[in-house]
Order: C-alpha cells, then structure tokens, then sequence
C-alpha cells in the first residue's frame, strides 16, 4: 500500500463515518456522540499520560469544570443563575428561544474549555512538581475535592444539581446538533494532536516520559513543557464537558460533573485498551469500549459493571500494550516497520 494512503487512511475512514454515521444509524445517535466525546476524552488523558508518562486520575476535574462553565454561561447571558437554579430551570420563567439556546451554546463550549485551561494553567506548576504515584494520588484528590466543593455550592445548585437550558420545540431533535458537535470536537482532537506530536513538542514530552532528569539536562524547559501539555488536555477536556452536560441535560456533581468511578476511569480504560502513547489507540479503544459498553448494558443489565471489571483484567493481562501495540508486534509489515528475512547457507554449501 501507498505509504501515502496508508498513513491517511485511518482519518479518512474516521471522517467517512463520522459525517454519515448519524444518518446510517438515526437511532443511535446519542450513543455515537457518545463515543465520539470518549475520543476526546482518551486522547487527552494519553497527552498527558500516555505520551509524556504523568498517569493522572482526575482529568475529570477539567471535564466537570467545562460542563458547569458551560452551564452557568449559557443561562447566565440571560437570566440569573442563582434563581435558575433554584427553581431548577424550570417554570415558564427560564424559556430559551432558539437564537438564545443555540447563542448560549456557541459561547458556552469555548466557555467551558477555557475556563479548565485556566484551572490547570494555575494549579500546573505545583501539581507537576510531583512525579509518579505522588502525582497520581494528588490528580485523584482533585477531582474527589471538585466534586464535593460543587456539591457545597448553592449558586450552581449544589447537591442538587443543575439543568441545561431546555432545546425550544422549534429547534426539533437536537440529537443531530449534539451528534456533530461532537464528531466535529473529536476530529479537531485528532487533527490538533497529530500535529502536535509530530513537532519538537511532541518530541519533548515523549523525552520527558522516557527519562526526564535527561530531559532536563539536555536543555528542555520540563515544567513549562509538563503545564503547557496539561492545560492542552484540560481545553479539550473543558469543550469535551460542555458538550457531554448538554447530552446529559442534567449536570449531577458527582455523578455527572465529577464522575471518577465512572468518566474519569473510562478515560484511562479507552486508552490502555486501544494502547497508551498513540495517536489512533485511543480512537480504536473509543469504538470497542462504545460498543462493549452498550452491549453490557443491553444484556448484563444489574452486572454490567462486573462486566466492565472483567474486560479491565482481561486488558491487563492480554493486552498489555493496547491493542495497537498488540497489531503492532504482530504484524509489523502493516506500521511501516521493515521485516528482514534471515538467509541461510543452504545445506551443503561451501563457504570459502
């Protein structure tokens, strides 16, 4: 195959199906979009914890921190947060037309990605300071205290929750807005980190990965490279939350917002399974878990976290590096990777 067309042929066919997919399966839109956030989602943990080797577990502090931004912009361009929230967006007080509604939205995703970027341009030096199990613990931390913090905080509904601005029946099914919002996010995810790691960045923060005192000491600016690759993921993970909170409707701190157990561990679970510090691993991982995840919840229903439990063994034990690392070894020829044949003297033959 053309080194070309093969280089080119995985954004291709993902561009094929995102633009069609919610035309071939009208049914399942939501659950594409879906999927198409938990792209997102898994190439913005692998930036960090997949390509420069700083393995966090509260990414989902920036995903909660995009949705209520999101949120709180969105009512708060025409009503009063603190009412809207208190009534919990309902009553005929709280009515979005469709310019409104649609407004709210164009402003409240750059919104959201921007107000995430900032909280991880502000916490990333102290935070990355730390290394290995340290960091990972303190990253935990965040997102438990985020959750609870929310939780506390009565102006965005606290433990209560808060709701999205209702679609106006004028505007239809929305599905098909919120299906290519995210395939249009998930692409740009795509695009933005490929470039990305084909520059002398990318290069840094795989140096940073493999050894970083070497890093250091070759001249890099490790911190600034370390808080530059965060705040990167958090913005995505911001815009990836905003979106996610108006699929949802209803943002819950701890089940919606902050959603550790859940959210932030599928995160990780999409990019092991698809193979940490790739471009296309965690794309491939997204697809699998999708559809893993909807057929447990189709036929294990009451044990599809059981389920869920088993396929993470099953990835440890045999999946070791992804499932494109897995390919990657098993069939070379197809990355790019030459095989030499080993020729030997045939039987008999002098050798002089």
């Amino acid at each position: 195959m053309n080194p070309i067309i093969q280089r080119y042929l995985p954004f291709i066919a993902v561009l094929i199906f995102g633009l069609l997919g919610a035309v071939l399966f009208p049914a399942y839109q939501l659950q594409i979009a879906e999927m198409w956030l938990f792209v997102t989602f898994a190439l913005a943990w692998d930036l960090t914890g997949g390509q420069m080797g700083y393995n966090s577990f509260g990414n989902v502090l920036f995903v909660g921190i995009g949705m209520y931004v999101a949120a709180v912009v969105q009512v708060g361009m025409y009503y009063d947060v603190g009412a809207y929230t208190t009534a919990k967006g309902g009553g005929t007080n709280f009515v979005f037309d469709a310019t409104q509604f649609l407004t709210g939205l164009a402003v409240g995703i750059p919104a959201g990605a921007l107000g995430s970027a900032l909280v991880a341009l502000a916490l990333g030096s102290m935070v990355l300071g730390m290394r290995g199990h340290y960091f990972a613990i303190c990253t935990l931390g965040l997102g438990i205290a985020a959750g609870e913090l929310a939780a506390g905080w009565d102006w965005i509904g606290a433990g209560s929750g808060m709701t999205t601005p209702e679609p106006p029946a004028s505007l239809g099914d929305t599905n098909i807005l919120i299906y290519y919002l995210s395939f249009a996010l998930a692409l740009l995810t795509i695009v933005v980190f490929g470039w990305l790691l084909s520059t002398r960045f990318g290069i840094a923060i795989n140096a940073i990965r493999d050894d970083e005192d070497k890093a250091e000491a070759m001249g890099h600016y490790t911190t600034r490279i370390k808080v530059t690759a965060w705040v990167i993921a958090a913005a995505f993970l911001g815009a990836a939350g905003a979106i996610f909170g108006n699929m949802k409707k209803f943002i819950d701190p701890s089940d919606t917002a902050f959603a550790g157990p859940t959210v932030g561990i599928w995160m990780i679970l999409i990019a092991l399974l698809g193979g940490r510090g790739t471009l296309w691993g965690p794309v491939i991982g997204a697809v699998i878990f999708q559809f893993t995840k909807e057929l447990f919840w189709t036929y294990l229903l009451g044990w599809q976290r059981v389920a869920l439990g088993l396929l993470i063994v099953v990835i440890v034990v045999f999946f070791t590096e992804g499932i494109l690392g897995w390919a990657r070894l098993r069939w070379p020829e197809l990355f790019g990777h030459r095989v030499e044949e080993d020729k030997t003297h045939e039987a008999g033959e002098k050798v002089v």
